[in-house]
């Protein structure tokens, strides 16, 4: 994102209080919901972060490594390290040596990690068609928009 763009309070464009009460909303939803309305591969949050951040790199036709996914997630590389040996050892990643690079081990999903963001993806549309459903579809569609070019801006 590269411009920078300021809004003033009461402002159409202050959006940004709003987004944060969002964050803390679902922050606090999620691991509500991960310990009781979930199957049990949905319950472990830190699993389907990491298969996202594969996920989201390799559909940027790049190769994923530890290092892809502390940036994805936000983390410093010993945190991600962790997750990704944690989510390796539950059998949703496998690890290899890079093609490009000896130094660096690839990351990819394995069938059990493929199952696992299909389904978190399913609950993703389940919610978001929850929190819509007394839309218009023309704003909610409109909505999903404006979501997905935020984050492919913010190259999440």
């Amino acid at each position: 994102m590269s411009r920078r763009a300021t809004a003033r309070p009461g402002t159409a464009a202050d959006g940004g209080p709003a987004l944060f009460r969002l964050v803390r909303f679902w922050s606090r939803r999620w691991i509500n919901r991960t310990s009781a309305d979930l199957p049990e591969e949905l319950r472990h949050a830190q699993h389907v972060q990491v298969v996202e951040a594969v996920a989201a790199t390799v559909e940027q036709r790049a190769e994923a490594t530890i290092t892809t996914v502390a940036h994805q997630l936000g983390l410093d590389h010993s945190g991600a390290s962790r997750m990704v040996r944690d989510a390796t050892a539950a059998g949703f990643l496998s690890r290899a040596e890079s093609e490009h690079d000896r130094r660096r081990t690839s990351l990819a999903l394995t069938a059990e990690g493929e199952r696992l963001l299909a389904g978190a993806r399913d609950w993703q549309r389940q919610v978001f068609a929850e929190l819509t459903a007394d839309w218009d579809e023309l704003d909610r569609q409109r909505f999903a928009g404006y979501l997905r070019r935020l984050s492919g801006e913010l190259e999440l």
